[in-house]
């Protein structure tokens, strides 16, 4: 019996790249749509949350994260987790793979992704909205497609914004948002924000936003004005239609409508910039078939390197 591999986040990470790992989820996307379900288990104020999704021709996996809040009082975190990955042909077990190690590659990917088809390659600035783990990830990604550009990053918190600069040092810090969504030809924005903190007449001719932050129902990063000003992509219809704020309630008010979304990511040749002038707005919804999409890529790359 073949001993299954646990690839663990340090080791794991320095396999990857940026740029072959979007060519992955783009040719995961060539394959029949993914099956997907979420299921929750809680015991107050612990959180089990599950994750599967089967892609024929690529298998299955299964995304546990488990959530303890109480556990950073005790130093530790407060997220943990795994993800088994399932064959395809005879669903034996392939590997365990750290869970932040997926997470990190598939949220920053799914984004990079949008970019490199929506974004104009001649981008030399690029806006962080938001300083968290998060945004440090994007700075990666974006780095490896926009190898010219600047970065500059706004939070809520000074304090949180000058804790990614001293990560990143080539991060500027930015006082004012509005001027900073002026300036910017990219803008990644990845908040807690239930309020739109990004406002459509902010815009200018020419930008991307790749939108990740919301993620419940009552959460979003835009207004309406900038949904409506945007050529307006998804990574994926199931995963942001009726479940994310961001989506669910303009189309509810009559906002936008159905047809204002273009394409998710079964649609890949929809994703094309038309004029050097529109703005596009792709917004990050996640979900299990990605990270099986960046699970078998990880898997890919360890067993590449023996």
């Amino acid at each position: 019996m073949t001993d299954i591999p646990f690839i663990p986040f340090e080791a794991g990470e320095k396999l990857l790249d940026w740029i072959t790992l979007t060519d992955a989820l783009a040719e995961g996307h060539s394959l029949p749509k993914a099956e997907i379900g979420d299921t929750f288990l809680y015991r107050d104020p612990d959180t089990l949350l599950s994750r599967a999704a089967w892609i024929d021709g690529m298998g299955m996996a299964v995304k546990s994260a488990i959530i303890f809040p109480g556990n950073s009082a005790k130093g530790k975190p407060n997220i943990n987790g795994g993800v088994s990955l399932y064959s395809d042909t005879d669903g034996t077990l392939e590997a365990i793979i750290d869970f932040h190690l997926v997470t990190k590659w598939k949220t920053a990917g799914d984004s990079l992704m949008a970019a490199r088809r929506l974004a104009r390659p001649d981008a030399t600035h690029i806006l962080l909205v938001g300083a968290g783990t998060v945004a440090q990830s994007l700075h990666a990604a974006y780095s490896a497609a926009f190898p010219q550009a600047r970065f500059t990053v706004w939070s809520r918190t000074r304090a949180s914004a000058e804790a990614l600069v001293k990560a990143l040092p080539d991060v500027a810090i930015a006082d004012d948002l509005e001027s900073a969504v002026r300036q910017a030809e990219i803008i990644g924005s990845a908040t807690m924000a239930t309020e739109p903190v990004i406002q459509g007449a902010w815009l200018q001719p020419g930008q991307h936003l790749d939108l990740i932050g919301a993620y419940r129902p009552d959460m979003r990063e835009v207004d309406d004005e900038a949904l409506r000003r945007a050529r307006l992509f998804v990574d994926s219809f199931d995963t942001t239609i009726g479940h994310i704020g961001e989506i669910k309630i303009p189309l509810e008010t009559g906002a936008i409508t159905r047809e204002d979304i273009i394409a998710d990511y079964y649609d890949l040749s929809a994703f094309t910039r038309t004029s050097d002038e529109e703005i596009t707005i792709c917004k990050n919804g996640g979900g299990a078939h990605l990270d099986l999409m960046t699970s078998r890529y990880i898997l890919a790359q360890w067993r590449a390197a023996g």
